[in-house]
């Protein structure tokens, strides 16, 4: 019989890519969410009965451990940005992380990958990065031969940040940006997932921090990205001190509402992220170490970022027309 891989997350932005992947290696795969009958898409990534969409909520450790019998790995992908709630950056990133880890070691699971993020740190600048530090020293303490993958900013065709300018751009004149040269070095969803699977077949362990090719400034890429959408808009850098402005006055407002107002614009700890840069560290392992070329954002984002442009698909088609003689 094939092997089996519990992917936690598995219908999400990363671990849909991974779950695709590990089809295609001939795995069974069972996708863990909370809503599986959102992520019956999954099935058509094998044959049928391959992928299997399973409830499973990280929270509880009777839901992490059913859905993780019989596996010969697992994979973390959860992760969230909401620093408050059930699902808080607390719940998922730290105690999530190490409920699947702790499981995992008692179940004698061969493989543990787990999606983290450059940066984290238990004494870093922001609360998400102290989460994702604290689940990756949990994760270390019981089980040491896992793979930890901190990418940077991840691209791809279901991504929250060139879908998320590209929006905005369409919205008026001006971009405004949160620390615009702060640097970051986007990396592909689809490399992200080839170190994945690197990690679920054992042939490698460890730390590696995943940036793509191109090491830019926050200003830099929205500028490529507002080329590429055929848009020309001013981009405005907000300090640091006036964007926490209306990020607490947000922030205020979901507290003061009880959840009921969700801040999807900008939080206090997204502010405090945007002040370091968000790129691989100097001798840190990465990308070439597991034999991977990284794919650059330039050559990706033109697939999917036309639905912002003024013409949507059909572009180039007027593009093409102006080339045409008048008879």
């Amino acid at each position: 019989m094939s092997k089996l891989v519990t992917i936690y997350g598995g219908s999400g932005f990363v671990g849909r890519y991974i779950a695709r992947r590990m089809a295609k290696e001939g795995w069974r795969v069972r996708v863990a969410c909370r809503r599986p009958n959102q992520a019956l898409f999954a099935k058509t990534y094998g044959t049928p009965g391959q992928v299997d969409p399973v409830f499973c909520n990280i929270r509880d450790d009777a839901s992490v451990l059913a859905v993780m019998t019989g596996c010969d790995a697992v994979v973390n992908c959860v992760g969230t940005f909401d620093r408050g709630g059930k699902n808080n950056f607390s719940a998922v990133q730290s105690q999530g992380a190490a409920r699947i880890a702790r499981l995992a070691a008692q179940q004698g699971i061969p493989a543990l990958v787990h999606i983290s993020a450059i940066g984290a740190d238990v004494n870093g600048a922001s609360l998400y990065a102290q989460s994702k530090g604290e689940g990756e020293a949990a994760i270390l303490a019981t089980y040491p031969n896992a793979m930890i993958l901190r990418p940077s900013v991840i691209f791809g065709n279901e991504d929250g940040f060139f879908n998320r300018f590209g929006a905005m751009a369409r919205l008026g004149p001006f971009l405004p940006l949160v620390g615009a040269q702060t640097k970051f070095q986007p990396v592909y969803v689809d490399d992200v997932a080839q170190a994945a699977v690197k990690g679920i077949k054992g042939e490698a362990t460890g730390i590696y921090e995943l940036g793509g090719p191109d090491v830019e400034s926050f200003r830099a890429i929205i500028g490529k990205m507002l080329t590429v959408i055929h848009r020309r808009r001013l981009v405005l850098n907000l300090p640091f001190a006036l964007a926490l402005i209306p990020a607490t006055l947000l922030d205020f407002a979901v507290f003061a509402t009880g959840g009921i107002f969700s801040n999807s614009m900008i939080t206090r700890d997204q502010v405090a992220s945007l002040r370091r840069d968000n790129i691989v560290a100097p001798g840190a392992k990465g990308f070439a170490d597991l034999g991977i070329t990284p794919t650059g954002y330039a050559s990706v984002i033109p697939e999917y970022m036309w639905r912002y442009r003024p013409s949507g698909q059909y572009a180039a088609i007027k593009d093409s027309a102006k080339n045409l003689r008048k008879v």
